[in-house]
């Protein structure tokens, strides 16, 4: 998709590939490198090149970022590993045993398999500091809900579909909340604002469940 002054390459639809999401980052490193490229913004599966239409032609754009998907070697980003301690459930972990239910599991086995597994920083989007987190367990996921909230606080862990996240502001959100962490994940006036980056791996640690 072309714009003036941006083209939005989407690798994959809906759905998600951590070896597409790894040749987008690698893409994003190489366009950052061609004259006329003011910035590259990797999402979920997708890829935005902004551009100055100045001094760099739109179809020319679009030509080298067709040629560097077709030759880019896809290569993990060098990401650090990042412990979020969470408590579970409670007020701040409202829908924890909906979700368990959902799941046909246990409050205690959705808190163990969603502590126990690694996740990867697909994308940073949506709003400054959100992370959007591949990884989680299959059994986990749950589609969003029909009605988004239209308040969900700052440092809630949440489920969106086959996706994990924090939230680093409160805002609305259509995801289900299964506990809170005091991590602050965005601060503008720290550099980077951003505590995390596409590439960090990211565990969750069960500081408490509570009922």
């Amino acid at each position: 998709m072309q714009g003036a002054g941006a083209i939005l390459l989407d690798a994959a639809g809906a759905v998600f590939s951590d070896d597409i999401q790894s040749r987008l980052w690698a893409v994003a490193a190489h366009m950052k490198t061609r004259e006329g490229i003011a910035e590259t913004v990797p999402g979920m599966n997708n890829l935005m090149i902004v551009f100055d239409p100045l001094l760099a032609a739109p179809d020319r754009v679009e030509q080298v970022l067709r040629d560097a998907w077709e030759s880019v070697v896809p290569d993990a980003v060098g990401g650090r590993d990042v412990d979020i301690p969470v408590v579970y459930g409670g007020e701040t972990g409202e829908d924890l045993a909906v979700l368990a239910a959902h799941a046909g599991l246990s409050v205690e086995d959705v808190v163990r398999r969603h502590s126990q597994a690694v996740y990867s920083v697909a994308a940073v989007g949506a709003m400054p500091g959100f992370v959007y987190l591949s990884g989680l367990d299959p059994q986990l996921a749950m589609p969003r809900r029909a009605v988004p909230r239209m308040k969900v606080e700052i440092g809630s862990v949440i489920i969106g579909g086959a996706q994990a996240g924090i939230m680093p502001c409160t805002a609305p959100s259509g995801w289900h909340i299964i506990g809170r962490t005091q991590v602050p994940l965005f601060d503008p006036l720290r550099d980077p604002p951003a505590a995390c980056r596409p590439g960090d791996r990211i565990r969750f640690r069960a500081v408490e469940v509570k009922s």
